[in-house]
């Protein structure tokens, strides 16, 4: 089954052809990105946990979504966390120096599509850093609270 018959129309051979042109057209001027299902699964991957996920603050910082610049601060936030990170490239990967409002000793993780999870704790401060973070798409979640009465928070991914 074909689009046009999905929608209740019948296909002809001109408008399939059209279509079968458009498509591969699409293809070529802007294709996926080659690691788009990487990247789907590894957000899935956090379905199974009861998260709230951070947003942009700047609509500029949207530009690291897809392999913008190696250097620089992105601001995240969700109801009342504030996630600030600074990347700065070393050799083949990133030192991460972070800060969360309000500052104090949360959990911090910095997730990497097929390199693992590096975990470090926030400083009184709020401050963290995490060395040695390999490239590729990336998350960093945030584990608020105590264990009893923990709350997570992840950031959208960004591809170092």
């Amino acid at each position: 089954m074909n689009g046009i018959e999905e929608f209740g129309g019948s296909a002809n051979p001109e408008d399939e052809a059209l279509l079968m042109d458009l498509d591969r057209l699409m293809d070529q001027l802007d294709p996926p990105p080659g690691d788009l299902v990487e990247r789907v699964q590894f957000a899935i991957a956090l379905e199974s946990l009861d998260v709230e996920v951070a947003r942009w603050v700047h609509a500029n910082a949207l530009e690291g979504v897809r392999g913008g610049s190696d250097e620089g601060t992105i601001t995240f936030t969700v109801s009342d966390l504030t996630v600030m990170i600074n990347l700065t490239k070393i050799g083949k990967h990133h030192r991460i120096d972070g800060w969360l409002v309000p500052a104090g000793e949360h959990g911090v993780e910095v997730r990497v599509a097929e390199h693992g999870t590096t975990s470090t704790t926030a400083d009184e401060g709020g401050r963290f850093v995490l060395d040695d973070v390999p490239r590729g798409t990336t998350q960093i979640v945030v584990y608020v609270g105590t264990e009893t009465s923990r709350r997570t928070v992840v950031t959208p991914t960004v591809v170092l």
